[in-house]
């Protein structure tokens, strides 16, 4: 049995492979949050357009969207710690092509592939864990797992504009990527010597029609939504645009027919017919169109405010410090509120902050009043995004939990690059062709309030998730 002695080897290496485990976790969303300050350094170095620059951060996140369920499956089949190996190499080797982008294009087909490695890699850390690790280390070890998302808001933001600004090797924004490369390595090192080999005693199979459809799906959505107010919206994008949704039907019958089949399909619909389940992967989806904010944000002080890299990253902090803090407060929250109620006032947070930070923006420097509105966003975002997860989950028996984490990850990812795609576009459009610090400043107010309004919309949708568990499972 390949899993037979992994919770030996675990306690017999001790801290040295939840360490490298914990590596491999925090990579992925480091370089989502790293990413954003270079955008202003970007745009200069490689003579980016505004689409491009949207497209580093959506096309990684739907890349990565496209092979979550996927990147799961390949470890059952294949062996957790070889598929972490894999997916670490291939993550190593895609910043390194980043990292030596000569053009707009080519960063962009790097991003696309640190989002399909980074999908192979970020599985298996979860699944490695619940293999390896008891149920009691289990919830020491999560807790470590969640506090390391906040951990990569603050290095993310910090650290990438640390590195912009003292221009180590004359590299500039390449840094961010390049650095990659010697902790990657050692990350390869120590999963080799400390994390051992885990596999179920069958995987469930890689669904190739699914893939492909939902890697269509996504294209025909974003590409046009990326790049179509550059290109004058031409007809085939509209087309492309109108058959978007089409295609989201076809994928839904392919994977219906699929599960009749008695195969594995990529989206498991039965999930879908749980309307508390339904929601949740909805509120998933419109809650990480947040991603708008970190891709205007940056752009907004360093290009608006001619702020320094590093002196915008420091601006981020009290968001991250926000995030960091919310762990701490979740379990009483929870205990006191309930589970959908701290749901609700995670978004209800989120939506006054950005509002507040909105109504703040100016072309000087902004006030407390500003700050206090990104640390209220902060605590916001680390009470939903462990909320949503919870939630969705706990409707799902223990056979499709993996299937159903796989969704609600994926979901999250596209939301994602919807988000930049779309908002993001709401910003460039707005700062025009000349921009100056006034029109940076309209351009953020107006695509943060739009971004407010679709969290209202969540408070409200959120609102519903406890009535509708208890009618579901017939409670009071």
């Amino acid at each position: 049995m390949p899993g037979a002695p992994t919770r030996a080897d675990a306690r017999r290496h001790g801290g040295w492979a939840l360490v490298v485990l914990l590596i491999g976790a925090i990579l992925p969303p480091l370089d989502y949050f790293i990413v954003n300050l270079a955008l202003p350094a970007i745009h200069e170095g490689l003579a980016a357009s505004s689409s491009q620059l949207e497209m580093v951060v959506s096309a990684y996140a739907c890349a990565n969207a496209v092979a979550q369920i996927t990147g799961g499956r390949l470890g059952d089949l294949y062996g957790r710690k070889r598929m972490f190996m894999i997916g670490m190499a291939g993550f190593v080797l895609a910043s390194t092509l980043c990292g030596l982008a000569a053009s707009g294009t080519m960063l962009v087909a790097g991003r696309i592939l640190q989002g399909l490695f980074a999908a192979v890699l970020a599985p298996q850390v979860l699944a490695t864990i619940r293999s390896v690790y008891t149920p009691h280390e289990q919830v020491r070890v999560m807790g470590l797992y969640g506090f390391v998302f906040g951990v990569a808001a603050v290095v993310g933001q910090l650290g990438g504009g640390a590195l912009i600004s003292l221009h180590p090797f004359g590299l500039g924004w390449r840094a961010i990527f390049l650095v990659n490369l010697p902790i990657g390595v050692l990350a390869l090192l120590g999963s080799w010597r400390f994390i051992p080999e885990s596999r179920p005693p069958r995987g469930a199979r890689i669904d190739v029609p699914g893939t492909l459809l939902l890697s269509l799906f996504l294209l025909m959505l974003v590409y046009p939504l990326t790049r179509g107010r550059e290109e004058g919206w031409p007809a085939w994008m509209l087309l492309c645009l109108a058959a978007a949704l089409p295609m989201l039907g076809l994928l839904l019958r392919v994977e219906t027919r699929s599960l009749a089949a008695g195969r594995d399909p990529l989206l498991d619909v039965r999930l879908l017919r749980n309307p508390v389940v339904a929601l949740g992967l909805a509120l998933a989806f419109l809650f990480y169109m947040l991603s708008a904010f970190f891709l205007t944000y940056g752009i907004y002080l360093q290009s608006g405010l001619q702020w320094s890299p590093l002196a915008s990253g420091f601006a981020i902090l009290p968001f991250g410090l926000g995030f960091l803090s919310s762990p701490l407060i979740t379990p009483r929250l929870v205990f006191r509120l309930g589970g959908y109620r701290v749901l609700t006032l995670g978004f209800a947070l989120i939506a006054l902050g950005l509002g507040t930070a909105a109504a703040l923006a100016n072309s000087v420097a902004p006030g407390p009043g500003f700050y206090l509105g990104l640390a209220a966003m902060g605590i916001g975002q680390g009470l939903v995004l462990p909320s949503v997860v919870r939630i969705v989950l706990a409707e799902v028996d223990p056979a499709r939990a993996g299937v159903a984490s796989g969704m609600v990850t994926a979901t999250l990812q596209i939301g994602a690059a919807v988000g930049a795609a779309t908002l993001g576009g709401v910003f460039f459009a707005r700062l025009g062709l000349h921009p100056g610090a006034a029109d940076y400043v309209a351009g953020f107010r107006t695509t943060m309030f739009a971004l407010v309004a679709i969290l209202c919309a969540c408070v409200a949708l959120s609102l519903a998730l406890g009535p509708m568990h208890r009618r579901l499972h017939g409670i009071g």
